[in-house]
């Protein structure tokens, strides 16, 4: 059980994780000790970086979404994937462990034999769908034997899917086909990605400005750094927000601001969010530059042409005024599909209400906007966005009750995969029995590789 913890704890800490996978490649091409040294070392500071970085972003963040529930007086279920999974692996620690290890090696195995050659390294997150998936088969009556293979089969396939899915949307994004994304949002970036193409030419080609050609006025082009540009739209969103809630329930904001000034604390959280921005955004071009080049032994050697699936914060420098403008697009339909469930209540259909959680509506609308911008410029960014934030809202609302099973109340799954994945085998498990539900986990799996070896696609010297 010791070594079993252990691993995991290596395995989910995602600086370790991908610095190990570093080193692998590095040794697996034959580099000298000192490369193999300087590349591990730079690899986890990278993610070192990019986490710190990620971690000021979220403490700047939640105070905005605590006021904004204080603001505008609405109670209702939080999405938060850390809160989630601390409750499941409270109850489920061994079954998540073990289906995390044996989910991994599932990735790996059907990166070698089929068309899905992408090895997914962000580990958090991985452990967070091993954590769901545990969770959705424990509803299903799952245990033993059954519960792990299952368990391994479809969080392999989906570890390989995922990217696989983005990777055309990536290749747009980036440029060219190095790295692909590895974070379980993928399903509404895609979505994001092929609404934006709504608005590029009729070749497919991307049309019109560009969140980042937006021409600014003479007296306003100090606009064009982005670090300022983040810190003063963020700022006019704490303002507004703090203002309401000062004057509505100030005893209630009084806690969240302390003894400050609320507009010096509006100011504050406004630059230190630019700066988490600015941080993470340093820890990806770290983290590129080294796991990219040691990614290669690990290509050739074990795994041919297999690419690195990463992080979302990956594609951030690439747009980052899409970042914001995804943000806030995605915040806004956040609140409309939150208008829409309350709605639904007062017409007798029950709904859990899903607040706006600006966790997930930065993070992942950001990347979705990021998407959307690279398929159809500023259209696709804040529409694509926008529709991400409706979706992620509505899929949230779906697995709540699902979860409930469980006794999970007042918080679920946040991000469109996790809810997407945990719903369809949550409803799937409901309809079918044990036996079914382990047959279409192994369908899921091998399918691929059939195909691979049918159309005889391994035999091709690049993937397809």
């Amino acid at each position: 059980m010791t070594i079993l913890l252990f691993i995991q704890e290596v395995l989910s800490t995602p600086a370790i994780f991908v610095g190990l996978v570093a080193m692998l490649g590095l040794l697996l091409q034959k580099s000298g000790t000192q490369t193999v040294v300087k590349g591990t070392i730079m690899t986890i500071l990278g993610f070192v970086v990019l986490n710190a970085g990620a971690s000021v972003v979220q403490d700047a963040i939640i105070p905005f979404g605590n006021l904004f529930q204080i603001a505008f007086g609405v109670e209702g279920v939080v999405p938060n994937n850390e809160a989630v999974v601390s409750l499941g692996l409270s109850q489920f620690a061994v079954e998540t462990a073990s289906i995390f290890a044996l989910g991994m090696v599932a990735n790996i195995l059907l990166a070698r034999f089929s068309s899905l050659k992408y090895i997914f390294l962000t580990g958090h997150h991985s452990l967070y769908m091993a954590c769901l998936i545990t969770c959705i088969l424990k509803i299903a009556g799952m245990d033993g034997w059954q519960l792990y293979l299952a368990g391994a089969l479809i969080l392999g396939f989906v570890m390989a899917f995922f990217p696989w899915l983005m990777n055309p949307i990536i290749k747009e994004v980036v440029g060219d086909d190095s790295v692909a994304l590895g974070h379980f949002g993928s399903a509404c970036y895609w979505l994001s990605g092929m609404v934006g193409r709504l608005f590029g030419g009729k070749d497919g080609s991307r049309k019109g400005t560009t969140t980042e050609d937006v021409s600014f006025p003479q007296g306003l082009a100090f606009l064009r750094n982005n670090n300022i540009s983040i810190a003063l739209v963020m700022f006019v969103c704490y303002f507004v927000v703090a203002a309401v809630a000062v004057v509505k329930v100030p005893a209630e904001a009084a806690e969240i601001f302390g003894e400050g000034n609320w507009v010096l604390y509006a100011i504050t959280q406004s630059i230190t969010f630019s700066a988490g921005i600015y941080i993470v955004l340093s820890g990806v071009r770290l983290l590129i530059n080294e796991i990219v080049p040691a990614f290669k032994g690990i290509s050739e050697k074990l795994v041919p042409n297999a690419k690195p699936a990463l992080d979302c914060p990956i594609i951030f420098t690439f747009a980052p005024n899409a970042v914001l403008m995804g943000f806030a697009s995605s915040f806004i339909g956040g609140i409309v599909a939150l208008i829409v469930l309350i709605a639904m209540n007062h017409a007798g259909l029950a709904a859990a209400l899903i607040l706006p959680g600006a966790v997930v509506h930065f993070f992942c609308g950001a990347t979705a906007g990021v998407c959307g911008n690279a398929t159809g410029g500023v259209k696709g960014c804040v529409v694509g966005s926008f529709i991400h934030g409706v979706v992620v809202t509505f899929l949230a609302a779906g697995l709540y009750p699902i979860m409930g099973a469980l006794g999970f109340v007042g918080t679920t799954f946040s991000d469109a995969d996790f809810t997407l994945v945990g719903f369809l085998f949550g409803m799937l498990s409901q309809v079918v029995n044990q036996t079914v539900l382990l047959a279409v986990a192994a369908a899921l799996f091998v399918l691929p590789i059939v195909i691979y070896y049918a159309t005889g696609k391994n035999k091709a010297k690049t993937d397809a």
